[in-house]
């Protein structure tokens, strides 16, 4: 007589399978995507929980503004901040220059002692130049899908701590683009920490992706000790706090010193490179990419040039190994004409070959102020408790709120937000 068994699971393969930990992540609050189409159109794509939909559709239109003109408006945001305010000059009433403020905003990162009236308007006129860019050149247009767009769009950024993902193949200072002044109050947006509060890089945590996705796989076993990397310029930063966050990279890890070419080269093209942390401070530069756009590159000690080509060089026959840091690319990028720089190059190849974040300046970043806010994000990152949009976030607020300093919203990240130091238990915080 047939009758019942009795069963008891004790084991279920396919959910093991299906809910591998590593590919759990939480999706961002709001996701922007601009994208080139043929004919040299941009069509805006936007979801996400922080903007309404209908049944999770996403919102879309296709925008008057042509790349060319954007890059071109974006590359003259970040000129700006370079002549307004890195390089900005106080004068006497002849019109010559102070002998005792010899660019004050250059040469140290607090700015509590400088004249609040003379900082106020300086960051108001880069406010007005972020706010522009985002809604004049952009986002500008009269149709009724641009305009739904731009408003629901303009809603979701007058909020503050979304976690925002501009997955584009347009790369844009999002850090440094601004809400208008009505979303903040039209008062209080004209004093210094109003207009703070309009910079998107103080509102919010914000990354950029394109066409480098950081590669999908179990992640590597963390080192004990934390293996972390220094690749610098002697010669850069000397008067600055570069010295400390040398030592901060040295303590309680397994440090690796770098200074020439050969040896970053060297090390890169190890297939079982296993870093977590990669930390580079020296000069960078736009060398020519003919028929393409300049590229950035950088020097170490010894000032061979090394840019994403040497990157790809290196790590293609590599690209699904251990390699997985999040790299800090303290370096400086000047000179740049116009529109023509690729400023995301070297940061895109380093995340197509494995890297799973570049944080780094996205104008010519003096040094006082690098030094210090490396000092602050090492620091807060060997922690391993914040991911790295929260230490870049933090920061943004810390210098702007403390300091009155803005060059903390300079910094962007590509990818990387979510991504944090994972220590073993046996590691010291």
């Amino acid at each position: 007589m047939p009758r019942a068994l009795t069963t008891r699971v004790v084991q279920d393969p396919s959910d093991g399978f299906r809910f591998l930990p590593y590919l759990e992540t939480e999706p961002p609050d709001l996701r922007v995507s601009f994208d080139v189409l043929g004919g040299d159109r941009i069509r805006a794509r936007m979801s996400g929980a922080s903007v309404p939909a209908l049944k999770g559709t996403e919102h879309k239109a296709d925008l008057s503004a042509r790349p060319d003109e954007v890059h071109g408006a974006a590359a003259r945001l970040c000129a700006r901040w370079k002549e307004r305010f890195v390089d900005f000059q106080p004068v006497d009433d002849r019109g010559r220059a102070l002998s005792d403020r010899r660019r004050p905003y250059a040469v140290a990162a607090d700015l509590r002692a400088e004249p609040e009236d003379e900082l106020r308007a300086v960051v108001a006129d880069l406010a007005r130049g972020g706010e522009s860019l985002l809604y004049d050149t952009l986002l500008r247009g009269d149709d009724v899908r641009t305009q739904m767009f731009r408003t629901y769009l303009r809603a979701a950024l007058s909020r503050e701590g979304l976690r925002i993902r501009f997955d584009s193949d347009l790369h844009l200072p999002w850090t440094l683009m601004c809400s208008d002044a009505g979303s903040t109050g039209s008062e209080a947006s004209q004093t210094l920490e109003g207009l703070f509060d309009r910079f998107l890089g103080h509102r919010h945590q914000i990354e950029h992706t394109g066409d480098a996705y950081a590669w999908i796989g179990p992640p590597p076993v963390p080192s004990q000790p934390p293996a972390v990397s220094l690749n610098h310029d002697v010669r850069v930063g000397r008067a600055t706090r570069a010295d400390e966050v040398a030592k901060l990279l040295a303590e309680g890890t397994s440090c690796t010193p770098r200074t020439t070419y050969d040896e970053l080269v060297r090390d890169l093209g190890n297939p079982d490179l296993e870093e977590q942390l990669m930390y580079f401070w020296c000069h960078g530069e736009f060398i020519g990419n003919e028929p393409e756009r300049h590229v950035l590159a950088i020097r170490l000690t010894d000032g061979a040039l090394f840019d994403g080509h040497t990157v790809r060089e290196v790590r293609a026959r590599h690209r699904h190994r251990g390699f997985r840091p999040f790299i800090l690319l303290n370096a400086c990028h000047a000179g740049v004409a116009g529109a023509s720089g690729d400023r995301a190059f070297l940061g895109r190849m380093f995340i197509e070959h494995g890297a799973q974040g570049v944080l780094g300046p996205q104008i010519a970043m003096p040094q006082a102020f690098a030094a210090e806010y490396a000092l602050q994000f090492v620091t807060r990152y060997l922690g391993g408790e914040r991911t790295a949009g929260q230490i870049a976030h933090e920061l943004a607020r810390h210098f702007a709120t403390v300091y009155r300093n803005p060059l903390g919203f300079a910094y962007g990240l590509q990818s990387g937000m979510d991504v944090r130091l994972e220590r073993t238990r046996g590691d010291a915080s």
